[in-house]
């Protein structure tokens, strides 16, 4: 008999976007043949409401799996999980304040710790405790952490004591060939020379910097950014700043896998400009993408790159960066990325390291 792992706190499957998302998709993918999964999914990730994909089972629960309803979404979804799984995967803590009442059931709790939330000046303070109380919950109540970045890895030892798990996130699902020939008419600046950088719209990701930095550099690139402009002041405040000034083309957020890919593939450059992220799954698909990186200066960052990017912290570090490249520059950080990449981005590397876990 196959033990039966739960898969719970993403939108479920079929996986659209998002790290865990992903993840999710590619261990059900690999490791079906060794476990039976039951993956927890939001009423809005699919209308079609699947019962089964890649060999899992879908239990579909009439919440959101983001936002203040994720808390709930998660802890329904462990209670009924410790009734038919054997392990519990929990990725996120925001529903880990329920875990010392599953400890009773002696079921096996891992949880993916997911990253510093609680840190994120988005949050009001009162859901920033709350998130930094749970995490103290999922590391303590859980039988293993996993962390996707080694300085996860540090902050849980320092913090509280614990030993966690290092398993990153892969980036090799992306497309790089046989595009569909119609994305050239739509995307017509593909054709020229471009920086591409990919985000979402809020401050600890530092579009502004981004921005401004290019606005004042010598550079003859144009610059891309894809981000769901219009779901903060932040966002919105930029988009009509920066929209139609010469060279910077501001593009909102794309889903469509194949869309992305392509616009990232036929890019020169890419940016990194998130401080937050641990491992991010942007970062790790733009590696896989070849792609030469430059990344804002934080320690997940240089853990991600194996301190062979180049970094910036500032609009003057960045717009420093950026009057420097050369040929020779942007060959040697593809070749260095991608080496990386290799090396340890794959997903078939990160369903192995999970399989030894489970």
């Amino acid at each position: 008999m196959k033990k039966k792992v739960a898969i719970v706190g993403t939108n479920g499957l079929p996986s659209k976007y998002g790290g865990f998302e992903t993840l999710t998709n590619y261990l059900t993918l690999y490791l079906q043949d060794k476990y039976g999964f039951i993956v927890y999914c939001s009423k809005n990730n699919s209308p079609k409401r699947l019962k089964e994909f890649n060999s899992a089972k879908l239990i579909h629960l009439p919440l959101n799996a983001n936002g203040v309803q994720s808390i709930f979404y998660d802890i329904i979804s462990m209670l009924h999980a410790v009734f038919f799984a054997d392990i519990l995967l929990i990725l996120g803590t925001p529903g880990a304040i329920i875990l010392p009442i599953l400890k009773l059931f002696k079921k096996k709790i891992i949880v993916n710790f997911g990253g510093l939330e609680w840190k994120r000046d988005k949050w009001p303070i009162y859901v920033r405790k709350y998130l930094k109380f749970t995490e103290m919950i999922a590391v303590k109540f859980s039988d293993l952490v996993v962390a996707d970045n080694q300085f996860f890895v540090d902050y849980i030892k320092k913090e509280y004591k614990v030993n966690s798990k290092l398993i990153e996130y892969g980036g090799d699902h992306i497309i790089n060939q046989n595009f569909d020939v119609n994305l050239y008419q739509k995307y017509p600046f593909v054709f020229d020379k471009y920086i591409i950088s990919v985000s979402r719209a809020q401050i600890d990701n530092n579009i502004h910097i981004l921005l401004e930095s290019f606005e004042k550099s010598i550079s003859e690139f144009k610059l891309v950014i894809i981000s769901n402009w219009e779901k903060s002041i932040y966002g919105i405040t930029l988009k009509k700043k920066y929209f139609g000034k010469k060279n910077i083309i501001l593009l909102d957020a794309i889903y469509n896998q194949e869309e992305l890919d392509f616009l990232r593939n036929k890019a020169q450059l890419y940016i990194h400009t998130h401080s937050f992220c641990g491992t991010a799954p942007s970062l790790v698909e733009a590696m896989n993408h070849k792609l030469p990186v430059i990344c804002f200066d934080v320690e997940t960052n240089r853990f991600t790159t194996e301190n062979k990017s180049k970094y910036f912290k500032d609009i003057n570090d960045l717009k420093e960066i950026l009057n420097h490249l050369d040929s020779n520059v942007l060959d040697t950080l593809s070749k260095e990325m991608i080496s990386i990449a290799y090396k340890r981005y794959r997903w078939e590397i990160i369903s192995q390291k999970y399989e030894e876990i489970l």
